[in-house]
């Protein structure tokens, strides 16, 4: 098919061209005297981007949900009761893995399209008087439903039951696009992965521990191997990891972590937001239809899910615009299959990039049935995005910062011949 792939699914996200360069290069000796620069380069970069000073950042050759492992085993025995809602397939599979690790996971059932339900967290952790409960489990961003929950209000409802409990926070779809705040919101234990707002290839999971959840670890029962903190914290002191690093990552890890600077933190959240905008702009007032998302105080400024209305199967929507359009959107999952498609409007994005999702499924809706008013979509959203002042980040850049001396380099020999 002529032209390119319009990628649009809420991970992985467009890689852009100076992270794809930064990471074309040779290999290297892992264990050389010069390989601690990149280390201690990405783990000061992590730091600012989960707002941390205590936090210590880990990255494994994984994918988010390794880290998930990770947070768990490092922190917990068999049998511990942690506290998880269920409102999408994602935090769904972070209670099957506690299951499966032998956890008992008291479950807050919600409904999907909701988020985490503020007080009556408050009340379990409240009725706690023992402290049963050892960690609270919190999907910052349900990817399935395109729903945001409050984690600095969880952190409120762990203060006003006065309740020991870690703080885990799913973030893979929110760090880097939705404010958080691991050293303010006291985050015992923060996962992501590298394949959506960090703008890279999947391959690299994420994690940020505080004080509190490393000190758990004598007394964790749990088993782990690969995933064990006190091999990485011993090996990442010295510059170096307790196995091979996916080197390639790492440099584009560096280059992401170095855009996100030279734009800003504050300014990239807030561009996340102004785009978003405009998406649910298209979504309910130029197509006339629903997001997921039950109410504005759980839409999520990283994933927009859309609602089809009844008899449009969102599968045939999805294929058509790949088939046809060369545009991909994301599938519902599990309870909501069928009967939505998403737009991941992360990362690497502006107006411009996000026109061509929006006419894109537009023109495979049309196609499949969804009466609306050809091009209502676009017309919102640029109608939103015109008349609201756009975030620094998509105005025309200054020229990017000098590179410190310490920051290091790729061996360009092969990357420039």
């Amino acid at each position: 098919m002529a032209g390119r792939n319009f990628l649009f699914v809420p991970g992985p996200t467009n890689v852009p061209d100076r992270i794809q360069r930064a990471m074309m290069v040779s290999m290297e000796d892992h264990r050389s005297p010069r390989f601690p620069q990149i280390t201690h380069t990405i783990m000061a970069g992590l730091r600012e981007v989960f707002r941390t000073q205590a936090g210590t950042p880990f990255i494994f050759p994984s994918s988010g949900t390794g880290c998930w492992e990770a947070a768990l085993t490092n922190t917990l025995s068999p049998g511990d009761k942690v506290l998880a809602a269920r409102f999408g397939q994602f935090s769904h599979l972070w209670i099957d893995m506690c299951e499966r690790l032998g956890l008992d996971v008291q479950i807050v059932e919600c409904e999907w399209g909701t988020g985490v339900p503020l007080q009556q967290y408050e009340e379990i952790l409240k009725a706690d008087t023992q402290h049963q409960i050892k960690a609270v489990l919190i999907c910052h961003n349900e990817t399935a439903t395109g729903v945001t929950s409050d984690i600095a209000g969880v952190r409120e409802a762990l203060d006003e039951a006065a309740h020991p409990a870690l703080l885990f926070v799913d973030c893979v779809s929110s760090l880097g696009c939705i404010d958080l705040r691991f050293d303010d919101w006291r985050i015992d234990m923060a996962v992501s992965g590298s394949q959506k707002g960090l703008m890279l290839p999947a391959g690299l999971g994420i994690l940020c521990a505080s004080p509190k959840a490393l000190a758990m670890y004598p007394s964790s029962k749990l088993k782990r191997a690969y995933f064990d903190l006190p091999d990485m914290i011993q090996s990442n002191a010295t510059g170096y990891f307790p196995y091979t690093p996916a080197l390639p990552l790492m440099y584009g890890l560096i280059e992401a972590l170095k855009m996100i600077r030279e734009e800003g933190l504050d300014n990239v959240i807030a561009r996340h937001h102004y785009l978003a905008e405009g998406v649910r702009a298209a979504v309910t007032q130029g197509w006339q239809l629903k997001l997921c998302a039950k109410e504005q105080r759980w839409h999520s400024d990283t994933v927009s899910a859309v609602m089809l209305p009844e008899g449009i199967a969102g599968t045939e929507v999805i294929s058509r615009a790949y088939q046809r359009y060369n545009l991909s959107l994301g599938g519902g999952l599990s309870k909501v299959a069928g009967k939505l498609f998403r737009i991941g409007h992360l990362g690497d994005m502006n107006e411009i990039h996000l026109m061509a999702a929006i006419n894109g499924a537009e023109m495979a809706m049309l196609d499949c049935g969804v009466t609306l008013q050809p091009g209502s979509g676009a017309a919102a959203a640029g109608h939103y995005w015109r008349t609201h002042e756009a975030p620094s980040g998509l105005c025309a850049m200054p020229e990017p910062r000098e590179v410190p001396s310490n920051t290091p380099r790729p061996n360009t020999a092969l990357a420039t011949s």
